[in-house]
């Protein structure tokens, strides 16, 4: 395989799922060493890396249904969740000897910069992995929307979503047998907009349709697919 990179600026959305590993709740530190140093291997490519950090490990606004909670203060406390998990992700990439810059859309200056668009740019430019956080700073909006967003102002080559499953399937991979399941290599933005697939939020698709962000998923949960997604065009699926 021709280890170069495709791209040469991407944005990452990672859910905060992916940082508990094999545990039901918080960070694993195994799993959170293993992805900042794939994001290194990324970065020594000379690709610049921009990443959107989930909140799900600590807590999700979108479930919170069955609490008597607004859903507007539950996806606030979300996004404080998104802060936590970047500063951690931070710590984590200066430990491979990365400069990280944490961004949070809601101003907490003692531990993240505000969302300056320019001061982004330049960051990246400089070679520094920025992280951003606390979502778009409004509630009803997903972090995958906020992926979408940040990827299409800082003019990123691609959007990539780290998820559970090696791609778009036509079906739920999660129900039914393996032998049903169809795959989709590539797949337009109408397309899974019209079947509705869960995939990813339909905001977030819609904002990369408008803009042509193509977008790739692949399956985080596999060692190393990080790494390759970046250098090998036939990882998970596109859409675009």
């Amino acid at each position: 395989m021709d280890e170069s990179p495709c791209y040469k600026r991407v944005v990452l959305k990672l859910s905060g799922e992916a940082l508990k590993g094999e545990g039901s709740f918080g960070i694993s530190s195994s799993t959170i060493t293993e992805i900042s140093s794939q994001i290194k291997k990324i970065h020594d490519l000379g690709v610049e890396i921009a990443l959107v950090i989930g909140g799900g490990n600590f807590f999700r606004g979108a479930r919170t249904h069955n609490l008597d909670i607004d859903r507007a203060s539950a996806d606030y406390i979300g996004m404080l969740a998104t802060v936590m998990n970047g500063i951690a992700l931070r710590d984590a990439l200066e430990k491979q000897g990365l400069t990280a810059r944490l961004v949070s859309a809601l101003e907490i200056k003692a531990v993240a910069e505000p969302f300056i668009r320019r001061r982004v740019l330049r960051h990246l430019e400089k070679g520094n992995i920025v992280i951003f956080s606390a979502g778009t700073g409004n509630p009803f909006f997903t972090t995958d929307t906020a992926a979408a967003l940040r990827a299409i102002e800082i003019k990123a080559d691609l959007l990539l979503k780290a998820t559970m499953v090696d791609g778009v399937y036509a079906s739920d991979p999660n129900k039914g047998n393996d032998k049903d399941l169809v795959k989709f290599k590539q797949i337009s933005y109408s397309e899974v907009l019209a079947k509705e697939l869960k995939v990813l939020d339909g905001t977030a698709v819609t904002l990369c349709k408008e803009n042509s962000l193509p977008i790739k998923i692949f399956n985080i949960k596999k060692e190393g697919n990080i790494y390759r997604s970046i250098i090998d065009e036939h990882i998970g699926t596109t859409i675009n």
